[in-house]
């Protein structure tokens, strides 16, 4: 990830769920809160809800390859925190890609919006 850092410490997951702005989504939350770094910070929370370790990389993987390809979208300076559902054990990529991009839409995270697929 280019432009964005690992947010590790308990304090700053704390800080956020405390004072962020959430949207909840079928396979994840999105919390996020602007911070003064100028570059973003994303944090990755799987329970062991979702599964045992080899499932919870694997979403860990999948979610962090999805922010990874669209990250030039997002606006800098802002702290996220993804939180995978158990239901994102079991969905595809694309499900996991769709739910982040729409989460981050909602909160304003977007530069450029995302097209809404057409429904025949």
């Amino acid at each position: 990830m280019k432009y964005t850092i690992s947010l590790k410490s308990n304090r700053d997951f704390q800080r956020l769920y405390r004072r962020g702005k959430s949207v909840a989504r079928p396979n994840l939350v999105v919390y996020a809160t602007r911070n003064r770094l100028g570059r973003n910070r994303l944090g990755l929370t799987v329970s062991t809800k979702v599964g045992h370790a080899v499932v919870r990389n694997k979403v860990r993987r999948r979610i962090r390859e999805a922010y990874r390809i669209h990250e030039g979208q997002f606006r800098q300076g802002y702290d996220l925190v993804v939180v995978a559902r158990v239901r994102a054990a079991s969905s595809a990529y694309r499900y996991l890609e769709r739910d982040l991009l729409r989460a981050a839409e909602q909160l304003k995270l977007l530069t450029v919006p995302q097209e809404t697929e057409a429904n025949p």
